[in-house]
């Protein structure tokens, strides 16, 4: 049994340090080269829609109560959440009654869809009812909600498209045919 000081010197840390796990079995498949830690929370796994080669950083939540779809090579950082409902509105609309109804107005529910090669930065929110093209690029901080269009780039709160992913990659590509050829495989579906 740990004792209140081993947990506040940190000792107790060693022992639930986060670590990130390869090779992840989902819903009757074998994803091998998606990475997910340990410290990742995701509820309703059965309405979780995960392709392979997707990265899932630290502290984590993914809520996919009302579906969420994540797409191959997709790139989570830590501290992101990702809600398919959200009861902020309707448990200020009825107080204490909250608990006693069943279809509470004010209630969100919807789906998210995170395109394929999409990079989240850290701190972000995605909200229910939001699709997020393929080739994104969302920045540290944002709340996210809408439809936001192939090869964005999406920042703040609320976030905006403020940019686009293929003229930063374009001047990066620039002179690198080979990895120009890898871009272009998966960017042109």
């Amino acid at each position: 049994m740990f004792n209140f000081k081993d947990i506040i010197s940190g000792k107790i840390l060693k022992y639930f340090k986060p670590a990130m796990i390869y090779g992840i079995r989902h819903n009757g498949s074998i994803l091998p080269d998606t990475r997910i830690s340990n410290t990742v929370s995701i509820d309703h796994k059965e309405n979780l829609d995960l392709n392979d080669n997707v990265f899932i950083g630290h502290y984590t939540l993914i809520d996919a109560s009302n579906g969420v779809s994540i797409g191959e090579g997709c790139q989570i950082t830590n501290y992101i959440s990702i809600l398919s409902h959200s009861s902020h509105n309707s448990i200020r609309y009825y107080g204490r009654e909250y608990r006693k109804h069943k279809d509470l107005k004010g209630y969100v529910k919807g789906s998210v869809e995170i395109g394929a090669y999409t990079f989240i930065g850290p701190h972000s929110t995605i909200l229910p009812n939001t699709k997020i093209g393929k080739g994104c690029m969302i920045t540290a901080y944002s709340m996210v909600k809408g439809e936001f269009p192939d090869f964005s780039i999406i920042s703040g709160n609320p976030a905006k498209v403020t940019g686009d992913t293929r003229t930063k990659d374009a001047e990066f590509l620039s002179g690198e045919e080979q990895l120009k050829g890898y871009y272009e495989e998966w960017a042109k579906k």
